[in-house]
């Protein structure tokens, strides 16, 4: 199976996270799908919504930022914790066939969806042969 060509900006083991500002950051696993039209990114951020995640795209770099607030409950005093919460961070560097203007983002369920349009050029297409 052919990789998409997309580089990744951030460290290669999902695992891996660093704090910041008291919170931590974790690399979000991302699985990535190739058709002819595009290329679609499914990135894994429990807790986000459409709201907690920021998408921006400078000089060919895609950055997905997410954001889960701590639940908490005012009656009750927590003690004992497995689910941590914290910012969620990852980059691409994009190819040349992406068309830059047809990014499209969704998120359903933790679910980050980004799918990225290629440019009409570097679309696959049949050449017609002409008798010489």
């Amino acid at each position: 199976m052919k990789e998409p060509n997309l580089q990744k900006q951030t460290a290669s083991n999902p695992a891996e996270m660093e704090r910041t500002r008291n919170r931590k950051v974790y690399v979000p696993r991302v699985d990535i799908y190739e058709t002819k039209e595009s290329i679609v990114l499914l990135a894994d951020m429990p807790g986000v919504d459409e709201g907690s995640v920021d998408i921006m795209l400078e000089k060919n770099v895609l950055t997905i930022n997410g954001t889960v607030e701590p639940v908490g409950f005012p009656e009750h005093n927590l003690v004992y914790a497995e689910y941590d919460t914290g910012d969620y961070q990852r980059a691409f560097t994009l190819p040349e066939e992406i068309d830059q203007n047809k990014i499209e983002a969704t998120v359903k369920n933790g679910v980050l969806r980004v799918v990225l349009q290629k440019a009409e050029k570097s679309k696959a297409r049949k050449i017609a042969i002409k008798a010489a």
